[in-house]
């Protein structure tokens, strides 16, 4: 400390230095880990590490108060006692183990992320059994625990023999000298604790400086404390009716819309063609876990990934120029099942509220199909299986805990032990999967009804395991191997089914739920959103390659329009094939940046009432800031803003649209 504190407190000061050390070695490590994304001009690295270091005061004064506690309340009497001493070195250990730890997970967590900690670490607290589990098949666990074993022991060895613990022990102290003392650290926690938000750190352009600015813990509490962000109170806004009204007018020619006034997107669909009859196949959907459109050879990828899906491709219908709403899982379930574009803070699958809403999955019902949600490993992970059965789904998943939806009447089957080939982490592999669907398609197709399969797979995820001798990349070795085999179980899913007597009526579409890697130095990396879209075996349609930019909530109004559907919506999706409705755009976000994409023209809504409008470069995924338009300004408020009010509002619910 600057100030000459009592012996007493000397414990305090070889703590808070060596969190400050230990911060600044992590942050020097990602700082070179990502060199060449950094902005890395000198004045540039000067302000990463004095915010950073700004940041570090802040966390280390909240792991002060405890031990000032202890230190104000402790009578004199009773300083080097043996309560005293077993309670000191209890409680340094412990600190010393938490920083220890805290900085490991931070450098696993910037490995799959390259991010502090943030919203999603957060939501990895709730489901233990699978991050533990994923851990340890990543990582070599035994080896980083005995690393923060031997690290902690050292570090209190070498403080035991800097004589530190024996001075404190013989130094008494009023309890006026303790407040003045203590003073500092308790006003510095007050501050961060009421005037320093984590975004305060977000100075530079480049994401890469404002995270290495930041403090991991520090982060991890901030988004503790911020997981649901309101749009009205952090975002740019329009009035209610301003906002409706521009919203509306976007979807006038798309269909009759009901009552604006009450719902501004609420309308009836049409028929493409009033000659030609509704057809209502088995619909079969893969969501493809992290498939980046950069991993399919159909998009340039040399290395021979995904044989299978290049071959669907130039079989059925390709979206070339499609993109995802989010970065995780359940932003993509989100979009896809509800066809609305991102709203701030955590996706709606994970929030209160979510069950008995207006889903793809209802129009699926009207049309007379049965809906089935398919989840290799335990659909309690994200909140997946209330989600779906609160809104009418049949569960099928490997789980082991489940919680029904409030309103809705759903069936759960299990994927059980005799039908898994293969296990890790997250599930049973895309196989075993696939096998399932392919044994409930059987056993659904005996009544005549038609189904509707939103399959989630799980194979592309870190730790990328799967059966050995499938493909010729080992099974662990790493992201390339995992879309391979992948793509190698849809390859043999789709000629199993071919095998199948409710093959020649059934449409299969595939589609991932984000990309491999959203990060990037920019707010957000566009090209990191681009993802595959394919619909095979389509009755009476040749193959065809769609290159207008639509959004991941286009696909299902688009195949509704392929199936001819007449139907009420509710969804900001779009069938993008008719003409009538032919407004290229696509909404990009993560749970605080909210964009929208027309051409090469981004806008970027911030939750400090910002909003950066720039030219995307496509070639090289550069953003260039340009001069604002009022006008793409307010379409991109009036998106997002209309999208929170109608799910903060209950109009995303069924209840609201029938009355």
């Amino acid at each position: 400390m600057w100030y000459c504190p009592p012996k007493r407190f000397e414990l305090l000061k070889v703590f808070v230095l060596f969190f400050i050390s230990l911060s600044f070695v992590v942050r020097s490590i990602f700082l070179l880990w990502n060199l060449g994304e950094v902005d890395v001009h000198f004045i540039d690295i000067i302000r990463i590490f004095i915010t950073g270091l700004f940041y570090d005061l802040g966390t280390i004064s909240f792991f002060t108060l405890p031990y000032l506690l202890y230190l104000m309340i402790i009578p004199n009497k009773w300083i080097g006692s043996l309560f005293d001493r077993i309670a000191t070195y209890t409680g340094f250990t412990i600190g010393i183990l938490m920083l220890y730890f805290s900085f490991f997970a931070e450098i696993t967590f910037w490995d799959e992320f390259h991010r502090r900690f943030n919203f999603i670490a957060v939501d990895y607290l709730i489901y233990t059994y699978e991050v533990v589990q994923n851990i340890n098949e990543s990582y070599p666990l035994p080896i980083l625990i005995s690393s923060i074993l031997l690290l902690a022991i050292g570090t209190l060895y070498l403080i035991y023999k800097c004589k530190v613990f024996k001075h404190i022990f013989l130094t008494q102290i009023t309890f006026k000298k303790k407040v003045l003392f203590s003073l500092p650290w308790i006003v510095i926690a007050i501050c961060f604790s009421m005037f320093v938000s984590n975004e305060g750190a977000d100075w530079s352009r480049n994401r890469y400086n404002n995270e290495l600015s930041k403090a991991g813990i520090y982060s991890f509490f901030a988004a503790f404390r911020n997981n649901a962000l309101s749009y009205t109170e952090f975002y740019k806004t329009l009035t209610e009716k301003e906002s409706h009204a521009l919203v509306s007018k976007q979807y006038e020619a798309s269909g009759k819309l009901i009552n604006p006034k009450k719902n501004p997107i609420y309308r009836n669909i049409s028929r493409h063609d009033s000659l030609q009859s509704e057809i209502t196949p088995n619909v079969i959907f893969i969501c493809v876990e992290s498939l980046s459109a950069k991993f399919l050879g159909v998009f340039g990828n040399e290395k021979g990934l995904t044989p299978n899906l290049d071959k669907l491709s130039k079989d059925g219908v390709l979206f070339s120029n499609l993109y995802a709403t989010g970065t995780r899982t359940v932003r993509g379930m989100e979009a896809i099942t509800l066809s609305i574009p991102p709203t701030p803070g955590r996706s709606i699958v994970k929030r209160e509220r979510n069950t008995g809403m207006f889903t793809i999955g209802e129009v699926f019902k009207n049309k007379g199909y049965t809906r089935n949600f398919y989840y290799g490993g335990d659909g309690y992970f994200d909140n997946m299986n209330t989600y779906f059965s609160g809104n009418g789904f049949n569960i099928i998943d490997r789980g082991r805990n489940f919680l029904i939806g409030d309103e809705i009447e759903t069936i759960r089957t299990n994927i059980n032990d005799e039908e898994v080939s293969f296990e890790n982490a997250w599930g049973v592999c895309d196989e075993d999967l696939f096998s399932k669907v392919l044994q409930q398609a059987d056993l659904q197709t005996v009544n005549g009804t038609p189904f509707f399969d939103f399959i989630m797979t799980t194979s592309n995820h870190k730790p990328y395991t799967y059966p050995n001798g499938k493909i010729d990349i080992p099974s662990g070795s790493g992201r390339d191997g995992a879309v391979k085999y992948t793509d190698y179980a849809i390859g043999k899913f789709i000629e199993k089914a071919k095998t199948k007597p409710w093959f020649k009526n059934t449409v299969f579409v595939i589609m991932s739920d984000h990309c491999a890697s959203s990060a990037g130095r920019w707010e957000l990396d566009v090209k990191n959103y681009h993802i595959p879209a394919i619909i095979y075996n389509l009755p009476n349609k040749h193959s065809e390659k769609v290159e207008k930019l639509c959004s991941q909530i286009d696909l299902f109004p688009t195949l509704f329009g392929y199936f001819n559907w007449e139907y009420s919506s509710n969804f900001f999706g779009q069938d993008i094939t008719n003409k009538a409705s032919d407004r290229e755009r696509a909404f990009i976000g993560n749970y605080r940046k909210l964009g929208l994409l027309k051409g090469n023209d981004v806008m970027i809504l911030g939750d400090q009432k910002t909003a950066n409008f720039y030219t995307w470069d496509d070639k090289t995924n550069e953003l260039t800031k340009q001069t604002l338009s009022n006008d793409y300004l307010n379409q991109t408020i009036s998106f997002y803003q209309t999208a929170d009010d109608l799910y903060t509002s209950g109009k995303l619910t069924l209840k609201s649209l029938n009355k």
